[in-house]
């Protein structure tokens, strides 16, 4: 719980395409205040091109994947947020920041920078594992699963 922040944003309940109610948080002035990352994201049209010539995919969402990626102690109260309960902080990565994509992609990158563009191609929180045969796309999953499980 945060006592005092000059960061402290107001919730908001979103109503889903299905019904459900998801609670967000307006991070509307923090992502004013805060600076660019131009990390680069890959283009989809490069991603396609990579898989031409394998016969076996897998499509994968890494679902809740921005919420693995500790903040920096020093970034957790600008995070803060107002409810009736009282005013608390994100110790991952909210959804909604305006870097979240960037950092997610090059913590992405950083984990999977020796499968890339060989076995798997990686697009923020979605890949794909790709192979040529049976055997070598076994090979390909368990290592990827092994991988994430690792980090």
């Amino acid at each position: 719980m945060v006592k005092y922040s000059e960061w402290a944003a107001n919730i908001v309940l979103v109503l889903k395409k299905d019904g459900k109610v998801q609670m967000c948080v307006d991070y509307r002035d923090l992502n004013k205040a805060s600076p660019k990352d131009n990390f680069p994201l890959p283009h989809i049209d490069t991603l396609v091109d990579n898989t031409v010539g394998y016969s076996l995919f897998s499509f994968m969402d890494g679902f809740s994947g921005y919420n693995q990626i500790k903040m920096h102690p020093e970034d957790m109260e600008k995070t803060t947020f107002v409810t009736m309960w009282g005013t608390f902080c994100y110790k991952v990565m909210p959804f909604g920041l305006k870097n979240e994509g960037a950092t997610y992609q090059r913590a992405m990158i950083t984990l999977f920078h020796d499968m890339m563009h060989k076995e798997i191609e990686v697009y923020v929180d979605d890949m794909i594992a790709k192979s040529r045969t049976k055997k070598e796309y076994v090979q390909v999953l368990r290592k990827l699963f092994l991988r994430l499980r690792k980090f």
